[in-house]
């Protein structure tokens, strides 16, 4: 079953943001697709909590999302975002397993 990296950052100062998002849009985003071999990746702001951004990365299982969180290349992914947004950023990481899905 599908399995998911999901990925909250906290950008609190709102002077950040707009940087914040064209980074991940343009560059961290496609990096990441591309260097996990993720089946997709989604991201999007809270409508209840405007400073937490989220991504979603989409994988066939999660034993590939547990080999990908222990990787050199989500290593790399880390530098390069402290790299940018350390001291600025705090972000937490979590692997969920699709265990039910229901479509309409």
């Amino acid at each position: 079953m599908p399995a998911y990296l999901i990925v909250k950052a906290d950008v609190p100062a709102e002077a950040d943001r707009q940087p914040f998002d064209q980074w991940y849009e343009n560059e961290h985003l496609p990096d990441a697709i591309a260097k996990f071999n993720a089946l997709s990746a989604w991201r999007g702001w809270s409508d209840v909590e405007p400073s937490m951004h989220y991504a979603f990365y989409e994988f066939p299982d999660v034993e590939t999302v547990k080999r990908i969180a222990s990787s050199e290349d989500i290593k790399e992914m880390i530098g390069e975002f402290d790299r940018h947004w350390a001291g600025k950023v705090t972000r937490t990481r979590d692997i969920v397993g699709e265990l039910q899905k229901l479509t309409a």
